[in-house]
């Protein structure tokens, strides 16, 4: 991804030498955005959420065909690359209106036939792209259930936990040994530094799971109850001034009634979203 962006500021920069000062100021502009996403932007599994970033991209693509719509008509189907990216109902909007904008700048200068062609194609091509980004959206959300949330790390999903659950008290009852699940509260800002501490004092065979933006879930495997009590508070004391835990042990839920939610009744928590 980032030796892609180079390579579009490149582009830009190259298509910059001959034009009319407009279009080379819009093309400049648009090459060095792209050269400083690519320096400073951290890829990661977790999709950038910064509406002023998506919303800047879009109005330097608006500013490029604004500046000379005869000779920037080709990057009308950019367009359609940005509806294929996860983005929030407002910036979708917002690449609409900018997309529409656009057409009608390029419309201005082509005959109203080919015009109406063009629009009829990127409306088209847009629309699949959404359709395409949806879908990966769904795919990649059931994977990513299943996947740790870092690498090297035993952080999962929230979903995971039901799953680990119903297993965990089977052992439990199997090897007479006691676990209980674990509800921490942390600040949202402070989420996944805690969880990589959490992941660090428990064991290979425990896991701690991100239930939403302010909360994580630790299952504890211990001999007894008093051993949970003691790795509770080794934990509390770590983690002292930014967490809040509640805990219950696996033997007092029901295992026909796991789920996320029954949790979220059992601790008294407000709807979770992951």
């Amino acid at each position: 991804m980032r030796i892609n962006l180079l390579l579009a500021a490149l582009a830009l920069a190259l298509w910059a030498f001959g034009a009319p000062w407009l279009a080379a100021t819009a093309l400049w502009v648009g090459a060095i955005w792209l050269f400083i996403t690519a320096a400073l932007l951290d890829f990661t599994l977790r999709y950038s959420r910064h509406v002023l970033w998506q919303l800047t991209t879009s109005a330097l693509l608006l500013g490029l065909i604004a500046a000379a719509p005869e000779r920037h008509n080709t990057l009308i189907w950019v367009w359609a690359a940005f509806f294929m990216l996860p983005q929030s109902r407002r910036v979708l909007a917002c690449n609409a209106l900018g997309a529409l904008a656009s057409w009608a700048l390029i419309a201005i200068t082509t005959p109203f036939a080919q015009a109406l062609m063009l629009l009829l194609a990127l409306g088209i091509v847009s629309l699949l792209a959404y359709i395409q980004s949806r879908r990966l959206i769904n795919v990649n959300g059931a994977i990513r259930q299943r996947l740790r949330l870092i690498p090297g790390l035993n952080l999962w999903a929230g979903e995971q936990l039901v799953r680990d659950l119903s297993r965990e008290q089977i052992r439990a009852r199997r090897e007479s040994i006691h676990a209980e699940v674990v509800i921490v509260h942390v600040k949202r800002q402070k989420l996944w530094s805690c969880a990589q501490e959490l992941c660090a004092l428990t064991h290979d065979f425990e896991s701690v799971y991100r239930l939403d933006g302010s909360r994580l879930a630790v299952l504890l495997l211990c001999r007894d109850s008093e051993g949970a009590t003691k790795r509770r508070q080794e934990i509390e004391s770590a983690l002292y001034g930014s967490i809040q835990c509640q805990h219950v042990p696996l033997c007092e839920l029901a295992p026909d009634a796991l789920s996320l939610e029954s949790l979220a009744e059992r601790f008294g928590l407000p709807g979770y979203s992951v």
